[in-house]
């Protein structure tokens, strides 16, 4: 196929980047404009953390399952935006937080609670898109 004028091709490598890239940008502004939408004191839920990170295992579930052969669209998506949205290291800071600040109950609650809820969103996301021709089904 011609290459048009000002047409910039990529190699699938490049791309791969550019769209993992891409999605991160997103993901790192929804989860600053969390952060910085709601504050978070000494002794509270941290609800931005919590957020980003059950709102990520959500679409991550969807993501892998609508999107299981589509590499652009997974990389942007999964990669790149739920990468970036989500952030367990953070929520490790947090709970060390909380353990130092004696908070046994607020860190046993936020690490159960982000668990349980993280893997039941996932699993609800790819509940949720799964569809006759998806690859999973045609493997059953």
């Amino acid at each position: 196929m011609p290459r048009r004028p000002g047409q910039i091709v990529m190699s699938p490598r490049t791309r791969l980047l550019v769209t993992v890239f891409a999605g991160g940008c997103i993901g790192t502004l929804v989860r600053a404009g969390l952060a910085e939408g709601i504050p978070v004191h000494a002794g509270q839920w941290p609800w931005p953390t919590f957020i980003a990170n059950l709102a990520g295992a959500l679409m991550l579930g969807a993501i892998t399952e609508w999107w299981a052969e589509h590499h652009d669209q997974r990389s942007l998506l999964g990669a790149g935006l739920c990468g970036a949205l989500t952030t367990f290291s953070t929520m490790q800071l947090e709970l060390l937080r909380m353990l130092d600040s004696h908070d046994y109950a607020l860190a046993i609650g936020y690490a159960a609670t982000s668990l349980v809820l993280g893997v039941s969103l996932a699993s609800a996301g790819r509940r949720l898109v799964d569809h006759p021709h998806s690859p999973r089904r045609a493997a059953l």
